[in-house]
């Protein structure tokens, strides 16, 4: 395993980069993972792993994780503390960090189930919200999530939030909502745009029996117009006291259970 020392190591700028840059994610098709648990998560998921960097201390911590993550990484590179924590987005780094490669998903060539539950984030933009909602669909068991504007599906702070739901369950990132929604409305899927809106329908009223796609909107805004009115029903989750709205996260959990549930 080569062993990397030097601070300016171009390696290294390429791995910042690409954790701090959803527009370096996009060009180079890579995705950066960090931490023991969530590298060898992305090694038993067959991810496919471009480069892989240990400190020696986590080779010897961490020897089963760090292990997986080398068999299956195309190079593996020993770095110094001091490496680690230039890499680290975290405050205490577990040592072992992953580029990753992004894995091109067609909606067209997802199968879709007529009969499933999916969950789906509109212009959602904090990172911790879409990792707490994937982490939420693997839990309860939705068919899969659709991620359309807002936070990067690939951005660190959002995998790290998954705790590595977003590497285990069916992600998509679309381009259009509306386009989006009409694809899954034609396979069949009931599609709920959510919305604080008291006049909308109470999400316990509603007969999902079949298969549904709900959305769920901006933490600032909600779920778009042309999106709303391309969904078949608005509705809203029954809230009691002065609070007017709930966190997206917390919203799309609500949601995932009534979807799930019956």
């Amino acid at each position: 395993m080569e062993r990397l020392t030097a601070k300016g190591n171009d390696k290294i700028k390429s791995a910042v980069s690409v954790r701090d840059s959803a527009k370096q994610r996009r060009e180079t098709g890579l995705f950066f993972l960090e931490g023991a648990r969530l590298c060898a998560d992305a090694a038993e998921n067959n991810v496919q792993i471009f480069r892989a960097f240990f400190t020696p201390k986590a080779l010897e911590k961490y020897a089963e994780y760090a292990r997986k993550v080398a068999d299956k990484a195309q190079e593996c590179f020993e770095i110094t503390e001091e490496l680690s924590s230039r890499l680290s987005d975290t405050q205490n780094p577990q040592g072992i960090f992953c580029l990753c490669r992004t894995e091109e998903k067609d909606i067209k060539t997802m199968s879709v189930r007529p009969d499933g539950k999916y969950i789906f984030l509109e212009n959602v933009q904090d990172p911790s919200n879409l990792g707490a909602v994937s982490r939420t669909a693997e839990a309860l068991g939705v068919d899969g999530m659709f991620v359309c504007g807002g936070c990067d599906i690939y951005n660190p702070k959002a995998l790290r939030a998954s705790m590595g739901s977003a590497l285990r369950i069916p992600v998509f990132a679309c381009d259009d909502s509306v386009e989006t929604i009409r694809y899954l409305k034609d396979k069949g899927l009931l599609a709920l745009a959510s919305t604080p809106d008291s006049g909308a329908q109470l999400i316990t009223d509603v007969d999902m029996s079949g298969g549904v796609v709900c959305v769920v909107g901006n933490e600032g805004n909600g779920v778009t117009a042309q999106t709303m009115a391309v969904c078949e029903k608005k509705v809203t989750i029954p809230m009691g006291g002065r609070a007017e709205s709930l966190n997206a996260s917390t919203a799309a959990a609500i949601l995932i259970w009534e979807m799930v549930r019956r």
